[in-house]
């Protein structure tokens, strides 16, 4: 209601770019309204909440089946991240009906997925991100990546506007960043699988390093992700892989001697 009367009012003070900008601010004041300030529309966001996840264990179950069969690592993941999830007796049967739907799929209904995905979510760059950041987990279950595996995220990236070569930088970051977790212990090579987990080079400045540090700490971060979509449940496991990037980050500034 707002958004009409006040693009009324932008135009005839100021023209079309009045209108423009009045029907943007009345916009902001109807969502306010309807949803608080700063809020969101809750519809719009469960529908993308609902999407997600079906891309996420559907393409987990052909991400499993891509070399052939499905391994009992693979499987074990899977149940574990359920359970991180904390889902529902429903939402579980639900979410291995997908991935069981995605083990038998073809390449024209995981297209369909896609589509289904780009067109609720694609607009949404760390959600993107945390699809195949969790594909990639999936992959690395079984602690090894074979050439299917790795193919068949080749082609999800590129389908979702990524670059091969930004495509092979996350790959390996997210490999070294599972690398590190609570209490595991620290080798000679952990300096080196550390400087790969932030996706920075040895040489690079402290400045450039905090820099990327606070970067991916913000695409992890609980408020922002959820306010994309992110299924509130989903967090707890964008919050494992934030520790994992601050062990990583601490490892480099304890070997520079700096806070």
């Amino acid at each position: 209601m707002y958004k009409l009367i006040i693009a009324f009012l932008g135009y005839y003070l100021f023209g079309f770019f009045g209108a423009l900008l009045g029907f943007f601010i009345g916009s902001s004041i109807d969502r306010a309204r309807n949803y608080g300030i700063g809020g969101i529309n809750p519809l719009g966001n469960a529908q993308r909440q609902a999407v997600f996840l079906e891309a996420v264990f559907v393409l987990m179950g052909k991400l499993a089946k891509s070399d052939g069969h499905i391994s009992k690592d693979e499987i074990n993941h899977v149940e574990d991240f359920i359970g991180k999830m904390g889902m529902t007796s429903e939402h579980r049967q639900l979410a291995i009906q997908q991935f069981k739907q995605g083990s038998a799929a073809n390449d024209a209904e995981i297209d369909t997925i896609l589509a289904g995905f780009l067109a609720s979510c694609g607009q949404t760059l760390h959600l993107k991100q945390a699809l195949l950041m969790y594909l990639i987990v999936m992959a690395l279950a079984d602690n090894s990546l074979d050439l299917a595996e790795e193919a068949f995220l080749e082609k999800v990236a590129l389908r979702l506007g990524y670059q091969q070569t930004e495509f092979k930088q996350l790959l390996e970051m997210v490999l070294n960043q599972s690398r590190f977790s609570q209490g595991r212990p620290r080798s000679e090579s952990s300096l080196v699988e550390a400087y790969k987990a932030l996706g920075v080079d040895k040489d690079s400045t402290d400045q450039e390093l905090k820099r990327t540090y606070r970067k991916l700490m913000s695409q992890h971060h609980p408020d922002k992700l959820m306010g994309q979509g992110l299924p509130e449940d989903m967090i707890k496991v964008a919050t494992e892989r934030a520790k994992e990037i601050k062990l990583a980050y601490d490892l480099i500034k304890e070997s520079r001697g700096f806070k």
